[in-house]
C-alpha cells in the first residue's frame, strides 16, 4: 500500500499544472465534438479499471447530471456485452481501455470495435488525451488516499 501522503498538498505546483492540462483536454474534447455524456463514460470506465473510488463517485454524479441512465451505468463494466452503447461510445470505450491497460495491450483480447470508422481522427486523439488525463487523476487520487465517504 502507498503511504498516506496527499501529494497535491505537499507539492501544489504539479497539481496546478495538471489542472491546466485538464482544461486543455476539455478544450480538445469539445473541439472534437465529443458529448459531455461520452466524456463522462470514458472517465468512469478508466476509473473503474483503476479502482479509483473518488473519481468513480465524482464522475457517476457528473454522468447522471449529463443525462446518463442507471441501466447504462450498471452495464458499463461489461459494455461490450450489451446493446446500450452506440458505435462512437463503443469506440471511445475501446480506446480508453487500451490506453489504461497499455502495458497489457499487446497480449490482451479486445472487443471487435472498428474505432476508425466510428470516430474521426480528431475524436480519436481527444479520447486518447482524455484517457491519459483520467489515468493521471486516478493515480493522484489513489496515491493521495483522497477520502470517499457517504
Amino acid at each position: 500500500m502507498l503511504p498516506h501522503v496527499n501529494i497535491s498538498k505537499q507539492f501544489s505546483g504539479p497539481y496546478e499544472a495538471f489542472a491546466v492540462f485538464d482544461a486543455k483536454v476539455k478544450e480538445a474534447t469539445q473541439a472534437a465534438g465529443l458529448s459531455a455524456l461520452l466524456v463522462e463514460l470514458v472517465k468512469l470506465r478508466v476509473s473503474q479499471i483503476n479502482g479509483c473510488a473518488f473519481c468513480l463517485r465524482m464522475h457517476t454524479r457528473d454522468a447522471i447530471a449529463a443525462g446518463e441512465t442507471a441501466d447504462r451505468l450498471a452495464v458499463l463494466p461489461a459494455w461490450w456485452e450489451s446493446q446500450y452503447f452506440d458505435e462512437p461510445e463503443r469506440a471511445a470505450l475501446t480506446l480508453a481501455e487500451r490506453v489504461t491497460r497499455i502495458a497489457d495491450e499487446h497480449t490482451a483480447a479486445t472487443p471487435a470495435v472498428d474505432v476508425e470508422s466510428a470516430l474521426s481522427t480528431q475524436q480519436i486523439a481527444a479520447v486518447v488525451w482524455l484517457a491519459v488525463e483520467m489515468n493521471g487523476w486516478n493515480r493522484i487520487a489513489i496515491a493521495s488516499h483522497y477520502p470517499v465517504g457517504p
